[in-house]
């Protein structure tokens, strides 16, 4: 049960993530949450239609009515959840993995995630105590069209007349994006150029995410040749996406929360942004600057949406690229993300770098850093330890602030990794001078 992580489901297929492996898990998924009406949708992996033919099996020997949305990202999993009222939803994806990987991403009522804290351990056990074997079956199912209401509900976020005829380069990567594109570009009045729109799971143009520096040049390249103003790059699920300005460099994911705050603050002062520790400083100037309420949550969609419902939160960014939406029932979406963007930029009248340039200069960012450790708990404590007169945080692993830099550190789920971003008011020699001085500690 390798593939069991702490968010989701994803193993290479079929070494660990096969049909056996999805039937039982949507007979497991079933039983643990009495589930009667479920939706499920794959990515453009080619395991995907196997693995879904034997989950929908697993389903209905359950006694589960099932609905498939076919080839989708996960956000209309989360939509079509939450506006079907279904008892439950499985996205069949591997998000940004290489291509020999497949998983499932699942949710409950009201597009609630299950993770392992929530249900997704329970589900392993019962999975492990089935004697059932799939034998092929093909299991029944009810095609479910969602498309145009989904594009409605999302184009309702901005307003289109707003918008101003921009040129704007879309890179789908070869991923599952190119779905909604077809629906939702006729109704935008501006010129789009698309980069790699076909579906391939051969990933012909290297697996889509736009994290990975190697990754972004197809995009970059294409702003400049076309001299666009706007950049947009999804990964696979197209569940985060990325912003490129008009001179194809990539926005950090930091800025990116604190434009999309800014934007929901203008339609609805005095409501409640969610950020995550690591980085904050910016956010929390433009939340307050514009009448919002800042809240600080530990970063994670779990952690997150949670606190989220719990705050009635109009909005919920973090650095990594995922952005959260309350009318969205409080899960992420990579298309919501670049329409606001798009209404934004519109209505300030400067280009992206620009507005990008402005919060540059008044914040640098060190970017995240990896730094390999053999104990963390360790260096954590040394750290601590060095900076015991700043003001310590353990929100989210350990902050330390002082009145002109603060610092993160994380240690990673998955691997002996310590992750470090450091911050400043506006000093950039500070910012190289304190980098360098926790790398030393670190190392």
């Amino acid at each position: 049960m390798k593939a069991f992580k702490a968010y989701d489901i994803r193993g290479k297929y079929p070494q660990e993530v096969d049909e056996n492996f999805a039937y039982k898990l949507g007979r497991a998924f079933a039983k643990r949450f009495a589930l009667q009406k479920v939706v499920v949708g794959n990515d453009i992996r080619h395991s995907g239609p196997s693995l879904k033919k034997a989950l929908i099996a697993g389903f209905n020997s359950r006694h589960c009515q099932v609905y498939d949305i076919g080839m989708c990202g996960t956000e209309l999993i989360y939509f079509t959840v939450a506006q079907k009222k279904l008892d439950g939803g499985v996205m069949i994806t591997a998000s940004h993995n290489p291509r020999e990987y497949n998983g499932m991403k699942l949710v409950e009522k009201e597009s609630r995630p299950i993770s392992a804290a929530t249900g997704l351990k329970e589900i392993e056990a019962l999975m492990l105590e089935d004697e059932a074997e799939y034998h092929g079956e093909a299991g029944m199912a009810t095609n479910l069209a969602v498309m145009d209401e989904y594009v409605r509900h999302i184009l309702s976020y901005i307003d289109v007349t707003a918008i101003k005829p921009y040129k704007i380069v879309l890179n789908v990567g070869n991923g599952a994006a190119g779905s909604v594109l077809k629906t939702l570009l006729p109704k935008l009045p501006c010129q789009f150029v698309t980069v790699y729109p076909e579906p391939d799971g051969d990933f012909p143009h290297g697996v889509p995410n736009p994290l990975l520096p190697e990754n972004r040049a197809a995009t970059k390249e294409a702003v400049l040749r076309e001299k666009a103003d706007l950049g947009i790059a999804w990964d696979g699920d197209f569940d985060r996406c990325f912003i490129f300005d008009e001179r194809g460099e990539m926005i950090e994911g930091y800025y990116m929360v604190g434009f999309l705050a800014a934007a929901f603050l203008e339609k609805e002062r005095g409501a409640k942004i969610i950020i995550d520790p690591r980085l904050i400083w910016n956010s929390l100037e433009i939340i307050q600057e514009k009448g919002g309420v800042p809240l600080l949550c530990r970063s994670g969609h779990a952690f997150i949406k949670e606190m989220m419902r719990k705050e009635k939160a109009i909005y919920g960014g973090e650095m990594s690229a995922h952005h959260y939406f309350q009318r969205f029932s409080f899960c992420d979406s990579g298309m919501i993300t670049w329409l606001l963007i798009l209404e934004l930029l519109s209505k300030s009248g400067k280009k992206m770098s620009e507005l990008l340039e402005e919060r540059l200069q008044k914040y640098p960012i060190s970017g995240e850093i990896n730094v390999q450790v053999e104990n963390a708990e360790a260096v954590f404590a040394y750290v601590e330890a060095h900076y015991r007169d700043g003001k310590i945080s353990h929100l989210d692993g350990l902050s330390v602030e002082y009145p002109q830099w603060r610092f993160n550190l994380r240690a990673s789920n998955t691997e002996p990794v310590i992750r470090l971003n450091v911050e400043t008011r506006g000093d950039t020699k500070l910012l190289e001078l304190k980098k360098q001085e926790l790398l030393g500690l670190l190392k």
